[in-house]
């Protein structure tokens, strides 16, 4: 069979590998952004009306993009509903914007790490993916700044609030770098934002894109961190000129995305039901990442070093004594426990050993310390065999 030439670059997605192998229920995962099970809301079906059984929109429901729209707006992004386009999840919308700019060689501007499905985006339509290493506060300006003095990116992809999988999370300072760099250069700006609600503390910076003056932007978001990952609903929105393109190839990817989830979800974004229930996930997760760190201190403090994640769903662990622990993957899963090995967030593996994205939202709290110890186990093992 003669297929295209992407499908060379065509690779599997790790971490999906990873959560389909640990779907036995014995298996404690710390692999996947999963939310909580017991935090999953309550919903009501019965008053969704019938029409939402037909065809829709491309663009989505009218209702939900001026939610939506709404909600942006406070962020101090400058945007209407016209301009909000409902995915199918964010990745959706990743893929869109791939689409839009990327042809092989295409340069693209990715933090060091990033998100390893984006870069499985970029790199299967040929993208040639220059990295910006990230600091605690966000990527290194001086280093930004130089990269864009000597390449052409066609955009800059960013996840600046509680960045997966680093949890790094840009100060207004760097964002504000960030901003006039990318004005300056003429550089496009994919910001790509699922965990901003989920904060732990009172910190909560405006967007790069509302920091924008000339150059051309995506803000990307889903409900999949906050209500239900199961209903795919994500979002982009973006400025007016990119609209009518990302537009049509929404249309010939899927037509819309489902009308019944979108439905679901205008239910809750904007109401009071819903700010509730993000008082009371944060509380419930603050509560779980505490839990994570207490652990982490009993079981691998001798073994990494990392950051108290201030939002979102990890910690980014990086070895004291660093090998690739994508050669322990199996050996974790034989002992019932997954973790999601950080070599796959860089462009380079092979170059950056020992790292790993632990989660902390979905395993209980009382297998909590089992698990973080058997994988302590497996880890110092992993060490040992390096050094033999």
């Amino acid at each position: 069979m003669a297929f295209s030439e992407r499908i060379a670059r065509l690779k599997g997605s790790l971490i999906r590998e990873i959560l389909a192998a640990a779907q036995r229920p014995e298996v404690m995962s710390f692999a996947g952004g999963l939310p909580a099970e017991p935090m999953l809301p309550k919903v009501d079906w019965s008053a969704m009306p019938t029409s939402v059984s037909q065809y829709g929109m491309s663009e989505g429901e009218p209702e939900l993009r001026e939610l939506i729209a709404a909600d942006a707006r406070k962020l101090g992004i400058d945007c209407d509903a016209s301009q909000v386009l409902v995915t199918c999840g964010s990745q959706q919308a990743l893929d869109l914007a791939t689409k839009l700019f990327v042809d092989p060689g295409t340069q693209v501007l990715v933090e060091s790490p990033t998100y390893l499905a984006a870069l499985q985006s970029f790199q299967l339509f040929g993208a040639d993916c220059l990295e910006i290493p990230q600091e605690a506060d966000g990527p290194n300006i001086d280093s930004l700044r130089a990269l864009l003095e000597r390449s052409t990116p066609a955009f800059a992809y960013l996840i600046p609030t509680f960045q997966n999988p680093s949890a790094v999370r840009y100060s207004d300072a760097k964002r504000d770098a960030v901003a006039a760099l990318l004005d300056e250069f003429g550089v496009t700006l994919i910001e790509d934002e699922p965990y901003r609600e989920l904060v732990y503390d009172d910190q909560q910076p405006t967007s790069i894109t509302s920091r924008l003056r000339k150059t051309s932007w995506i803000y990307t978001g889903t409900v999949s961190k906050t209500l239900l990952p199961g209903l795919r609903v994500g979002y982009l929105i973006c400025s007016k000129e990119l609209y009518p393109y990302l537009l049509r190839l929404k249309q010939a990817a899927d037509l819309h995305t489902n009308r019944v989830g979108q439905w679901q979800a205008a239910q809750w974004l904007g109401t009071e039901k819903f700010q509730q229930h993000l008082v009371e996930l944060r509380s419930f997760y603050r509560e779980r990442r505490d839990t994570m760190q207490s652990v982490l201190e009993e079981h691998f403090g001798d073994l990494a070093d990392w950051e108290i994640p201030q939002g979102g769903l990890f910690f980014w662990l990086k070895l004291k004594q660093p090998f690739d622990t994508r050669t322990v993957m199996q050996k974790a899963l034989d002992v019932d426990v997954a973790f999601m090995p950080g070599e796959a967030f860089f462009i380079d593996p092979e170059k950056n050993p020992g790292y790993m994205r632990l989660n902390f939202s979905h395993v209980p709290p009382e297998r909590l310390d089992e698990g973080v110890r058997r994988l302590a186990q497996v880890i110092r093992d992993g060490q040992s065999c390096a050094l033999a």
